[in-house]
């Protein structure tokens, strides 16, 4: 690859009405075909249950398998020889990321108003949430971490943990994170579409849940979203991305270090990239380029940025904000001197890292934060997982007789304004006569 490979757009001489109807062109549609292929497998797993589990796991993993369940001691057997510093660092971001989700204040509340009705909200945990846990091309012992421990922080009571049969293998760091969260005891080496399917409609082995959580590929994505209102899913999820706003203050080195950081994810991660000069530009496409030729991941980095990657050229720093608001991204980055007082500008993003030492890769680890985070501009309405993902909240009413007799003639107005005569009787039975 070469500095020419890297695409790189000038938006300096652009109006900001031109930037922003770039970036909603950029957002995609989802596949018609692979709609339907799975829409095909959540039908089969409905009809045929563990039978269909077993099959495509045998199809699509080459696993025969009969048991789906994977057995304590198989969990520990597998969690044997992992490294000891490997171990030692997911303690540490077990805990952190434990920290970070328990300073989230929920609580129920209530309020008695000038008419002594009492009103307020009523939090709940979830009952029973699913995690879904990738394999295949890489082990994502993190997503557990960044999942698990915000669904215990809200005090759900039963977490299932599905993942393809790899995700097992000896020696494996997710079964060395089961182990050490320690309250997840139902694990199933079930995978994909199926995998999904099984967690929102269960089957012979897998109860139903009320939520599903957790990264996946396009086809766990799809999968997700056809069975939403069975389940409650975290958000639709597409492929990873970054956008870097970078005004050369900090080494342009730096800065492609984050953005290979996230085209080795895969070919269709997006690197982005906002520069306030041509200059700043060209250096930070140059080191791209040298710090991808020392790479293991060098071929998916250079499909990455050949195929979504791109350097923004902008006039300066408050249209660079500006873009970044409409391309909503999944992380932010502000390279930029002062960064802290551009952060209030940011209204769409799905984390913000401030400054020169704020690597995303911070955030994929042991920052805290959950690095479950809305992708594909979905930051403009979706958040990140915490602790209120795995909470739902009951409204509290308590009218008094006060209230029932100062509010109800409006209540009655409005209820036979909308036909709904039964609504305005049910309220004048409780008022008193001289109130009717």
């Amino acid at each position: 690859m070469k500095a020419d490979d890297i695409r790189i757009e000038d938006f300096s001489c652009l109006g900001r009405r031109k930037i922003a109807e770039f970036s909603r062109s950029r957002r995609g549609m989802f596949p018609e075909d692979t709609e339907k292929k799975v829409a095909g497998i959540i039908a089969d797993v409905a009809e045929n249950g563990d039978r269909a589990l077993q099959r495509y796991t045998k199809k699509f993993d080459r696993v025969d398998t009969m048991e789906l369940r994977v057995s304590g001691l198989e969990i520990a057997d597998a969690a044997r020889g992992i490294d000891e510093t490997l171990s030692e660092a997911i303690d540490i971001a077990i805990e952190r990321v434990r920290r970070f989700h328990e300073h989230n204040p929920i609580s129920d509340w209530t309020f008695t108003d000038q008419l002594g009705n009492l009103l307020g909200q009523k939090c709940t945990p979830l009952k029973r949430v699913g995690i879904y846990i990738p394999g295949g091309k890489a082990a994502y012992p993190s997503s557990l971490i960044m999942t698990a421990v915000p669904a215990m922080a809200a005090g759900v009571g039963e977490i299932a943990v599905i993942s393809p049969p790899s995700s097992f293998r000896a020696p494996s760091a997710l079964c060395a994170v089961l182990q050490k969260l320690g309250c997840i005891n139902e694990v199933y080496r079930v995978g994909g579409v199926q995998g999904i399917a099984a967690l929102a409609l269960g089957t012979e082995s897998i109860w139903c849940v009320d939520k599903i959580v957790g990264p996946g590929n396009i086809f766990v994505t799809l999968a997700k979203k056809q069975l939403f209102g069975y389940v409650d899913i975290d958000m639709v999820a597409g492929p990873s991305e970054v956008l870097v706003i970078a005004d050369g203050s900090v080494h342009p080195r730096v800065t492609a270090s984050d953005l290979i950081a996230q085209a080795e994810h895969d070919e269709n991660a997006r690197a982005l990239c906002a520069a306030t000069s041509p200059k700043t530009a060209e250096n930070i496409a140059e080191w791209i380029v040298k710090l991808t030729e020392r790479s293991p991941r060098k071929e998916i980095i250079e499909k990455a940025i050949r195929q979504k990657g791109c350097i923004y050229i902008v006039k300066d720093i408050q249209d660079a904000v500006f873009l970044a608001n409409e391309i909503a991204p999944e992380h932010l980055e502000l390279q930029v001197q002062g960064a802290q007082k551009y952060v209030k500008g940011i209204v769409n993003a799905g984390a913000i890292f401030i400054g020169q030492y704020s690597a995303e890769a911070f955030g994929d680890y042991i920052a805290g934060p959950s690095h479950v985070l809305p992708t594909g501009g979905t930051a403009k309405f979706f958040s990140p997982l915490n602790v209120l993902s795995f909470m739902k909240f009951s409204s509290i009413v308590r009218m008094s007789k006060k209230g029932t007799n100062a509010l109800g003639k409006y209540a009655r107005i409005i209820a036979e304004s909308e036909g709904l005569h039964a609504h305005a009787l049910s309220i004048v039975e409780r008022m008193s006569d001289q109130d009717k």
